[in-house]
């Protein structure tokens, strides 16, 4: 124990309110006090808009109070900046004059490990309002706790900053995009116009059926996986084939290669993983679909996935109509009409998103360092 520092439950320090969900009858989208249950506490953290309001709502949590998902996942806070109403899945923790509210939020942060491990229930796991309540923190002077804070949401400040450097260096890569060739789907500056069939090779994976899956072996990806590699996230892979039923596959039909692109083609379709390993990997038929032998003399890989990503969305817009189910097929890719500007000028774009990428990277670097720090801190202070 620090000097100075003293343990208290979170029953002394706050005045708690358990949610509970207002009558089915008064949720409604547009009147009322915003309703928010257990996933208000996942992403940033302050609330963004509610889609559903309560015209007769339970519990109430005051501007300012800290949250707490008590129902399954467990254990995640957040800050609401204004009054709401809460559901079964959250509490509402107000604290008391001793404790800073933000401090209190970083200190439940710290507790994520404590709460899973006090949740109880085997249909979904949940935390009581006596756990809620009986949960000890470590509590510093208040001069301290906002010394804390101060550090640490300047950590959260820069992230966050950094995080909307990325974002502006997407819209950059978008409006050079559509400076240069202009609306793919409008065609508006003439140019070639070939469908995908003519531009590259459109097929799937040979089928694997679950009797071939292996504990260990050549990774088997599905939309999951390809979705990871889409945005340069680390994978976990769950599937394997044997290497002799890769093997055999590469040598009868082939196997994806760098260059070549996968597209999920159900569920979340359209996002692209333009092949970028020569790692060993097989993939799932019907859920992903394969572009390869791409014509290099038609279209400059680099510009070839931006465009797709441009075509596809316009798909899934015009494709959707309210469908339950909606899935992105090889004769639909077949067919769809790709403009293709001079080679030279999709080069010189390449050239530029070249740059943004290197760009991007160092950004990317920057978060990673800064969440590592962020990480470091508060295992400094709360663990």
């Amino acid at each position: 124990m620090r000097k100075g520092w003293e343990y208290k439950k979170l029953g002394e320090v706050c005045d708690i309110t358990m949610g509970q969900s207002p009558d089915g009858n008064s949720i409604n989208e547009t009147n009322g006090v915003e309703f928010h249950q257990g996933k208000t506490c996942f992403g940033d953290r302050f609330l963004g808009v509610s889609p559903l309001y309560s015209n007769a709502p339970t519990k109430l949590a005051e501007a300012h109070s800290v949250l707490l998902c008590v129902r399954a996942p467990v254990g995640y806070p957040n800050i609401t900046d204004r009054k709401i109403c809460i559901g079964r899945g959250l509490c509402a923790l107000y604290a008391k004059r001793e404790i800073d509210n933000t401090f209190l939020y970083y200190s439940l942060l710290g507790k994520q490990s404590y709460f899973e491990k006090n949740a109880t229930g085997s249909t979904f796991k949940a935390i009581s309002s006596k756990t809620v309540s009986n949960t000890t923190l470590s509590i510093p002077p208040k001069s301290t706790q906002l010394a804390i804070v101060s550090e640490l949401d300047k950590i959260n400040e820069l992230i966050r900053l950094k995080k909307e450097q990325l974002k502006d260096f997407g819209n950059l890569a978008q409006s050079l995009f559509y400076e240069m060739f202009g609306d793919p789907v409008e065609n508006e500056k003439g140019w070639d116009v070939k469908k995908l069939d003519n531009v590259c090779n459109i097929t799937s994976s040979k089928r694997i059926f679950a009797d071939e899956y292996t504990n260990t072996g050549i990774p088997f990806y599905r939309s999951k996986e390809v979705i990871e590699r889409s945005k340069g996230l680390p994978i976990s892979v769950e599937l394997f084939i044997s290497e002799e039923r890769y093997n055999e596959i590469k040598e009868k039909f082939g196997v994806p290669k760098i260059g070549d692109i996968l597209i999920t083609a159900v569920g979340t379709i359209g996002k692209i993983w333009a092949i970028d390993t020569d790692n060993k990997f097989y993939f799932k038929d019907g859920n992903l679909v394969w572009l390869k032998d791409i014509d290099n003399q038609l279209a400059n890989s680099c510009f070839f996935r931006r465009l797709l990503e441009y075509l596809i969305e316009e798909y899934k817009k015009t494709n959707a109509n309210g469908a339950a189910y909606n899935a992105l097929t090889i004769a639909k890719l077949k067919l769809m009409s790709c403009p293709l500007p001079p080679l030279p000028l999709q080069r010189l774009f390449a050239q530029r998103i070249e740059q943004i990428e290197r760009e991007k990277s160092e950004v990317q670097k920057s978060i990673q360092d800064l969440e590592t720090l962020l990480a470091s801190r508060m295992q400094y202070w709360f663990e």
